[in-house]
């Protein structure tokens, strides 16, 4: 059986730890998208982990995880990743790294940390990881797959191709140092001997998997309102944040996809620019959220940016739902809000005077105010609870309430950062 676990909404929602949790059942764990400008933050036996490029079941030893044809494959980071968690005590994961998979290159940073540059005021709240230049270049076709580290003479071709590009715009829009391409030559020849143990035709390998009935799950970086196609277009990532792109960047058929898990947190946070309805305007108390957030406050897990805080949004939650084709929500960080006499909600947007629960196209999202409902909080800690029936009865109704909206069943509910701080709901 095939789950894909995905985010909501602008990412963090702690996907790391639900995939952590449900990596426990899998066979494999299959990252299918995006690359190393986000993490997932895991606390575990083993301690407290922030993955960036690692599937998340890799502190499992019955589990292979995949890294898909669909990511932005930072190989140094990868490795150094493989190192620090086997250093730890982690078993070395069974890893395997599909050959179609393209490799963020040197000058995919640095191309995105001059562009950043150059925009200032008006740049898209990049990480600077080389995610954009990495997706514009793979989709212009001058990408370089695992696969094309194996033939040095074609490598040799294609980076001549790409350094009588790039060089252009080094020179001329940049005013930075060209690219040198022997040199780049011998950074893939690097990366080559990094990966050769683990490459593999990872879309076979799943199609095999499928058959025999394995247990696999499909993990999503960042959230629907991260999407390119269906978030907050510009501010957004640069592959599809999607459940759907996982066929794609796994290399698995439509069909084979049964469960669709949708995180969302009991309130919101975001990383970066863009529009964000909900957002908590007063610092201070955007700050008590913050640094209650989660487990050692709301900070970006690769970054290390402050997280701006926001109230749970059902009108951007319903939509992100929806459009990840979900099944199952699972609600996250629940246990955050119990120091709140009341808990607010956005329910709705304002948008030039009139009232809409539908999200809107990014335009009009900017015009956007945030009708505000007030819950009665619970004023207690609810960590450790293991039946939903023993949760505060204010806790209770303030989940029923998210789920009636939202119009999906809250199924998973996490309330502490541990593997355990689980409570399963029968719908």
């Amino acid at each position: 059986m095939v789950k894909a676990i995905v985010g909501c909404n602008w990412g963090d929602e702690g996907k790391g730890k639900m995939t952590d949790t449900m990596a426990a059942k899998a066979d494999i764990v299959v990252r299918f998208q995006g690359g190393a400008n986000a993490g997932h933050t895991i606390v575990n036996n083993y301690g407290k982990f922030a993955l960036h490029t690692c599937p998340s079941g890799v502190f499992y030893s019955h589990t292979t995880s995949i890294i898909g044809n669909g990511v932005a494959l930072n190989i140094p980071i990868l490795m150094k990743e493989i190192d620090e968690i086997v250093s730890r005590g982690v078993p070395r994961p069974k890893l395997l790294i599909s050959d179609r998979a393209q490799i963020v290159m040197p000058y995919h940073i640095l191309f995105d940390q001059y562009e950043e540059k150059r925009l200032a005021g008006r740049s898209f709240g990049s990480t600077k990881s080389g995610i954009a230049p990495f997706y514009s270049d793979k989709y212009a076709k001058i990408g370089i797959q695992v696969s094309e580290l194996f033939d040095p003479e074609g490598l040799k071709q294609k980076l001549h191709n790409i350094c009588q590009l790039k060089n252009v715009m080094l020179e001329h829009l940049y005013k930075e140092p060209l690219l040198d391409e022997e040199e780049l030559f011998e950074t893939c020849m690097s990366y080559k001997d990094m990966v050769a143990p683990y490459v593999a035709d990872t879309a076979l390998f799943l199609h095999n998997a499928v058959k025999e009935g394995k247990e696999i799950l499909l993990e999503g970086q960042l959230g629907s309102l991260k999407d390119p196609d269906h978030g907050i277009y510009p501010m957004v990532t640069s592959s599809s944040t999607l459940a759907a792109f996982g066929c794609i960047g796994a290399g698995i058929a439509p069909y084979d996809i049964k469960q669709v898990v949708t995180v969302c947190k009991a309130y919101s946070s975001a990383v970066g620019a863009g529009a964000f309805v909900s957002e908590i305007l007063d610092e201070k108390e955007a700050d008590e959220l913050r640094r209650r957030g989660g487990d050692g406050g709301e900070y970006g897990a690769t970054t290390g940016r402050p997280r701006r805080m926001g109230w749970f949004d059902l009108v951007a939650s319903r939509y992100g739902c929806r459009v990840q084709g979900t099944t199952d929500v699972a609600f996250s960080v629940l246990d955050v809000l119990g120091y709140l006499d009341e808990i607010p909600v956005c329910v709705a947007y304002e948008i030039d005077g009139e009232q809409t629960k539908d999200f809107p196209v990014t335009y009009k999202l900017e015009k956007a105010k945030p009708v505000l409902k007030k819950l009665p909080g619970w004023k207690s800690d609810i960590r450790g609870i293991r039946k939903y029936e023993d949760l505060p009865e204010n806790c209770r109704k303030y989940i029923e309430f998210i789920e009636a909206e939202l119009g999906y069943p809250i199924t998973i509910i996490s309330n502490g950062p541990g593997r355990d701080d689980i409570i399963y709901r029968n719908k």
